[in-house]
């Protein structure tokens, strides 16, 4: 079955939305653990605007699971997971004004920088993901600056879905053409990436909705949702939340690898 690992950001955007102490990510990982999720994700962006430092060193301390951080791969952020050892390091691109992350690193033309930290890293017992768009040059290059993992950015497969169901025969019966053609590049990539070696994660924009066709791909180990999973929180509870979305994960994996067309849609 697909791991899931629970992203926690939004819980401390919301406590700086005030710059108190509450909501306390923290709280909110014990609780995301105690559910079922086999992993907390955090990402200490550079301008420090949800996750904090000190989140960072309480989560290493007390997180059961394994501490997936996301973070730009800049020497200070280098640096920081050096000192705080997280389990796994996931390095994506950053911009300061962005509202969340916008598609996937470019370790192509980056292959120097993110060799270098890469090295840095897994020399010092902390596996390293790189979070790209499904390309084969993209792969290709992750495999070559030495990273252990991917992730797949699936934020063009979810915004393909929409609000809606996102499988492939409810794609096509919903003329969301779109969709199926991004399920065929993560499917294809998927299946690139473990051919060289790589173990392949996936993350951005899942939701209730559209995880089980991810959850389904031949060999995906690890899903990273934080967004739809806090936001169903609100609602009814951080714990039931995690177990939703434990269950729609394994119902993909029920399921086994979509069926997608070989032919291209216009």
């Amino acid at each position: 079955m697909s791991k899931l690992c629970v992203n926690v950001d939004h819980v401390a955007t919301l406590r700086e939305a005030r710059k108190t102490f509450e909501p306390d990510p923290l709280e909110a990982a014990a609780l995301c653990e105690k559910a079922g999720a086999a992993g907390i994700t955090i990402h200490l962006r550079e301008d420090r605007r949800h996750i904090q430092d000190r989140d960072l060193e309480e989560l290493r301390a007390r997180v059961t699971t394994m501490l997936n951080l996301e973070m730009a791969a800049t020497d200070e952020m280098v640096g920081i997971a050096l000192e705080r050892k997280p389990d796994q390091v996931t390095l994506v691109p950053e911009k300061r004004e962005e509202v969340t992350t916008e598609g996937g690193l470019d370790v192509v033309g980056h292959e120097g920088a993110l060799k270098k930290a890469v090295g840095a890293l897994q020399g010092a017992g902390i596996p390293v993901s790189l979070f790209i768009d499904p390309a084969p040059d993209q792969i290709e290059a992750s495999a070559r600056v030495g990273a252990r993992l991917v992730e797949l950015h699936t934020g063009r497969y979810a915004g393909a879905c929409g609000r809606g169901p996102c499988s492939g025969d409810d794609a096509l019966a919903n003329g969301v053409r779109a969709a199926e053609r991004e399920l065929r590049a993560l499917v294809e990539e998927a299946a690139h990436a473990q051919s060289l070696g790589l173990v392949v994660n996936a993350g951005h924009g899942l939701n209730y909705d559209n995880v089980v066709p991810a959850a389904a791909i031949k060999g995906m180990h690890e899903l990273n949702i934080g967004h739809s999973i806090i936001s169903r929180a609100v609602i009814v509870g951080i714990g039931q939340a995690v177990r939703e979305m434990l269950e729609l994960v394994a119902e993909g994996t029920a399921q086994g690898p979509p069926t997608v067309s070989r032919t291209r849609s216009a």
